[in-house]
Parts: C-alpha cells; sequence; structure tokens
C-alpha cells in the first residue's frame, strides 16, 4: 500500500527536473509529439496568403527569466553606526575630610548650584582653640630666636680673647724656655711658661664650643618656629575642611548632609554633575575604528526621539579587552540641561563619502563559500560579484565593490549561478 506515494513522488521529481532545470528537452519532447500545427493553420489562412511558420522553442525561451536593474554609483556620505549612552560631563560625590556634626541647612536634589558654593558645614569644636595653642606656641618659639642669636657675638668674642691670650702665653712659653736654656731663667720659671701655653689651648676649645653651642641654640629656635608654623598650618587647614563648597557648577544629583547627622572621613556630602556640554559615549568596532576622527560630525537619535548634533571630541587608542572596541566621545551642546545622563543613544558618526550603489536588501546573496554579494547580468551571463555593506536605509543598502555601472539582478538571483545565461526584463527607472 505504501509504494503508491513513493512512485508519486518520484514521478514529481522528475517532472520538476525537467520544468526547472532541463526545460529544453521537455519543450523539444513536447513538440514531438503535440502534432502538426503548421498543417492546421493553413487550412485556416485565406486564399492567396502564405500561411505564417510556426514559432519554433529558441535558446532564449528556455532561459531563466530574471528581473534587472541598471544601477549607477553615487557618492554617499559615509557613516560609522553606534549604540550608545549619554553621560554627563563630570560627576563627582563630595565627601567630607574631617568628623563633626553638621550644622548647615541641606540643599535639594536638583538645585543648580556655581562653582565654590557653600554645601555643608561643619560645627568647629575645639578646633579654634587649637589653632589659637599653635599660634601661641609660634610667638614663643619666635622669641627663643633673638636671644638664642644675641648669645652668638658673645661666644666668639671670648673665642676671640682665648686665642689671644694663647698667643701671648705661647711667646711667654718660647722666651722663658730659652733663657732657660742659656742660664738665665729657672727651670721652674720654664715649666709655668708652658703650663700656661697649655692652660690657654683649653680656654680656646672652651670658647669653640661656646661658639658651637651657640649656633645650636639658634638652629634649635628656628627649628622650634618651623614646627610651630606647621602646627598652625595644620589647626588652619583643620578649620578649612570645616566648610564643603562644591568644586564646580551643576545640578544636585542626590540631597546634601542634613542637618545635625555626624560626618566622618569619607563621608559623603552631596552628589554633583555637570551636564553642560553633555557626552555621548558609544564603542567602536576595530575594523571601522580608522574611519573615526576628532572633531568628526555626529548626530544622535536618544531613546525619547529627540536628535542631537555634537563633535567627536575623543578616541580611545586603548581597546577593550573584552570586546576589543573602543571608545568614543561625542561633546553635544546641552544649555537648558535638557538631556540627562545615562539616556540610549543610537549614534552616526560623519566619515569621507564614498562611491556605492543603493539597492534593495533583497538583492544580496551568498555564493557558494559564504561571501556576500550580488548577481550582476553581463552580456546576458550571470556574474557574482561580492560586495560590502555600508550603510541600511529605509529605501535599501548602501553597497561598495560594484563597478560605477552595474546590472543587478533583483528578483531570480537565487534561482541561477556563475556563468548561466538569462531572459533579463529591466525595472523601470527610479529615483535613487
Amino acid at each position: 500500500m505504501r509504494i503508491f506515494p513513493i512512485i508519486t513522488a518520484t514521478l514529481v521529481c522528475v517532472a520538476l527536473y525537467f520544468v526547472i532545470l532541463d526545460r529544453e528537452t521537455l519543450m523539444s519532447f513536447a513538440g514531438r509529439f503535440g502534432g502538426d500545427t503548421t498543417g492546421e493553420t493553413s487550412e485556416t489562412a485565406p486564399a492567396g496568403e502564405t500561411p505564417a511558420p510556426a514559432a519554433e522553442p529558441g535558446e532564449e525561451d528556455a532561459r531563466i527569466h530574471v528581473v534587472v536593474r541598471r544601477s549607477e554609483a553615487q557618492v554617499t556620505e559615509n557613516a560609522v553606526v553606534l549604540r550608545g549612552r549619554t553621560e554627563a560631563l563630570r560627576q563627582v560625590v563630595v565627601s567630607a575630610e574631617t568628623s563633626g556634626r553638621i550644622v548647615s541647612e541641606p540643599l535639594r536634589a536638583g538645585a543648580r548650584v556655581s562653582e565654590g558654593q557653600l554645601l555643608c558645614e561643619i560645627d568647629a569644636g575645639t578646633r579654634l582653640s587649637a589653632l589659637a595653642e599653635a599660634e601661641a606656641r609660634l610667638l614663643e618659639a619666635q622669641a627663643r630666636l633673638p636671644e638664642a642669636r644675641a648669645q652668638l657675638p658673645l661666644a666668639r668674642a671670648r673665642q676671640l680673647e682665648a686665642e689671644a691670650a694663647l698667643t701671648a702665653a705661647r711667646i711667654d712659653g718660647n722666651a722663658a724656655t730659652r733663657l732657660s736654656e742659656s742660664g738665665f731663667a729657672s727651670e721652674t720659671r720654664a715649666a709655668n711658661a708652658v703650663a700656661g701655653v697649655s692652660s690657654a689651648e683649653a680656654a680656646v676649645s672652651s670658647a669653640a664650643a661656646g661658639v658651637e653651642s651657640a649656633q645650636a641654640a639658634i638652629q634649635s629656635a628656628e627649628s622650634g618656629i618651623r614646627a610651630a608654623e606647621a602646627a598652625v598650618t595644620r589647626a588652619e587647614d583643620e578649620l578649612t575642611r570645616l566648610t564643603i563648597h562644591a568644586p564646580f557648577a551643576g545640578l544636585l544629583e542626590t540631597d546634601t548632609a542634613e542637618l545635625g547627622s555626624l560626618m566622618q572621613p569619607g563621608t559623603p556630602c552631596a552628589t554633583i554633575i555637570q551636564l553642560d556640554p553633555i557626552k555621548l559615549v558609544g564603542f567602536v568596532p576595530e575594523a571601522h575604528v580608522d574611519r573615526v576622527r576628532l572633531g568628526a560630525r555626529a548626530g544622535a537619535r536618544l531613546a525619547s526621539g529627540r536628535d542631537v548634533m555634537g563633535e567627536v571630541s575623543f578616541v580611545s587608542r586603548s581597546a577593550d579587552p573584552q570586546t576589543r572596541t573602543f571608545r568614543v566621545e561625542i561633546t553635544v551642546p546641552n544649555a537648558d540641561q535638557s538631556i540627562r545622563d545615562g539616556q540610549t543613544a543610537d549614534i552616526l558618526i560623519q566619515t569621507e563619502g564614498m562611491a556605492a550603489h543603493l539597492l534593495p536588501a533583497s538583492a544580496m546573496t551568498l555564493s557558494d563559500e559564504g561571501t556576500l554579494g550580488v548577481r550582476t547580468v553581463v552580456d546576458g551571463i550571470v556574474q557574482f560579484v561580492p560586495v560590502r555593506m555600508i550603510r541600511d536605509t529605509a529605501n535599501g543598502v548602501w553597497l561598495t565593490g560594484l563597478p560605477d555601472m552595474a546590472e543587478v539582478i533583483t528578483v531570480g538571483q537565487e534561482f541561477v549561478t556563475d556563468g548561466v545565461a538569462v531572459r533579463v526584463t529591466y525595472e523601470s527607472e527610479q529615483t535613487q
């Protein structure tokens, strides 16, 4: 019972083979057994007229019929299409650098702040007393310096006096020694003279030590002054940390710290963002990154439907290690700050124009090797031409790789291969 469906399917496959792939053999077979139509025509032709010969199946009738569009290359503005988002030009979380309780009224989120405006103020506590103490210690250290400097000239004078006494003692000692050797003075006097020289040398050493001590006192006084000045600077810096100011003009993204809340170093006071101008951030594939230039015009359509224009202000030199894409930033004016941070955007970056063909997307096909291209007709013969798609539009796709003039198959390209002769019908001329 199951043999009849198999026979039926076999006959259908054979019929489809002759109809599609071997139509010429089928037409010859039909003409051989279809009867003599010439005789019928001769019988019905009027007297005195020669009957017209019957049309024989020709090569043109046997070829596959395709629809072709005559396409001419046009210079089109090229562009790189990205998917990205908006990003604030600057965003910072302003935090406390010291501890204490907030004594200022909070500012609410959404408020506009100017550069240097007070955001949070912390209670001073004992910091003013610490500053006064540091200043007093500085005055005390500064008062010691003149006293120490005054000791240095006195010590140097004593050193000079000791050196003079040493010179006199040496002269007396030399004289006493010579007189003793000549027999005009006793040995006791010579010994006393030598002892006097030794005593004078000791006095000189003591005076030199006094000079060094005076110089050390001056250095100690100067060091005390510097330490006191550092203490004053620390106390003053601690006072400046009590007030937290806006580093730039922008909008408050959060409320500032509430009145009475306890702040610790690192506790956030507020978050500020700057939205004018705003950035559009996208990631361009490495195959197209060389086409993007600084200063190039760029446009974007936000998720809200708004269109914006700007210029490329940054192209990364380092690829993302995960996606192998490069970060691109576009600066867009946002004077009214209506563009928000984090909105999704379809970005179009303008690049140099190139010659391309505008064709329907359905005209594209794949070769046996998987190469994207279109099939064209040259002198009635089909040829496959690899192409590269530049951009997709509502009217079709822009393709490069074709000659300036090309006859592209738009209907029937999937039923022919390279080298096949076809019967062509041209589309009516269209404005592209």
